[in-house]
């Protein structure tokens, strides 16, 4: 009897077993992968590569590394394949309020200088917000200061991502119970409304309404049009781009910066240069800050 289970298990994890992939496949899905997000897939990454791609072609119908890849080059159907493929090869990890420093040096410094400076509203950008944990921590952390401050202003905060998925998740703005440990008791409390069956919880209203979402590759934030911006977010993003790409997405991020606004990048995520037009703000500890000059 165990003989005859081993040999029914050994025929199921035959039939699900994902294919090899040669070095000339690696090649050519690492190519595309760079071409159409820019992110870099580096050999030590294959066994990722492998198995997202092997799991999302099964259950598409396809047995095969070439032919799944010639299906998503070719025709309408390939595009909207694509677009799934995505939510599975892009890194969605992320939580709230992930990076204090950052958060501390935006509510301590940043915001009482530009709420300072009487603005009339305050736009804020979350770059690769994935499922929205970190574009509603900013919308609360403006939010409070936004509170004390006695000429209120509008503010707003803008998360983009390319997938379409993490960016339904970040729209719904409900997110499992557990997730709400990572948020400070009292933005728990004012921000957040435990849902009946109590394994979830939804960030308030008034508070979502205050955010919007929109897809967008971050390689093409040099041609979009000109947002405005008072503060762009971009953390845990260019890690996964090469050097080249780095310098050019953060040049493309600098575009939308208004004079006195500020680019907060990750510890370490950008080296060597600093971005077209921006200089760094000298006194942000060890957060790596950028503002465009208020008398160019």
């Amino acid at each position: 009897m165990a003989a005859a289970n081993d040999q029914i298990v050994g025929a199921w994890e035959g039939l699900n077993a994902l294919p090899d992939m040669d070095d000339r496949q690696f090649a050519r899905w690492a190519e595309l992968l760079e071409r159409r997000t820019g992110m870099a897939m580096p050999g030590e990454r294959k066994s990722f590569l492998v198995t997202s791609v092997g799991l999302r072609m099964r259950e598409v119908g396809f047995r095969d590394f070439d032919a799944y890849y010639q299906y998503l080059v070719s025709g309408v159907a390939g595009n909207l394949e694509w677009a799934a493929l995505v939510d599975r090869l892009t890194v969605h990890e992320t939580r709230f309020f992930r990076d204090p420093r950052a958060l501390t040096f935006l509510a301590d410094q940043v915001l009482p200088e530009l709420l300072a400076a009487n603005r009339q509203e305050l736009n804020i950008w979350s770059v690769g917000c994935s499922t929205g944990e970190e574009v509603y921590t900013l919308a609360m952390t403006v939010a409070d200061a936004v509170g004390d401050h006695p000429a209120t202003p509008h503010y707003g905060v803008t998360g983009t991502d390319i997938s379409m998925h993490a960016l339904g998740v970040g729209r719904q703005g409900t997110y499992p119970l557990r997730r709400m440990a990572d948020i400070p008791e009292d933005k728990r409390n004012r921000y957040c409304g435990i849902l009946p069956e109590r394994e979830r919880f939804r960030i308030v209203a008034p508070l979502r309404r205050r955010v919007g979402f929109a897809q967008m590759n971050v390689l093409d934030a040099a041609r979009t049009s000109s947002l405005q911006m008072d503060v762009i977010y971009c953390q845990n993003l260019l890690i996964y781009f090469d050097h080249e790409r780095r310098r050019a997405i953060v040049d493309g991020l600098a575009r939308h910066l208004q004079p006195g606004a500020i680019l907060i990048l990750g510890a370490g995520e950008f080296v060597r240069r600093r971005p077209t037009g921006l200089e760094r703000v000298r006194n942000s500890g060890d957060v790596l800050a950028f503002r465009r000059p208020v008398n160019e």
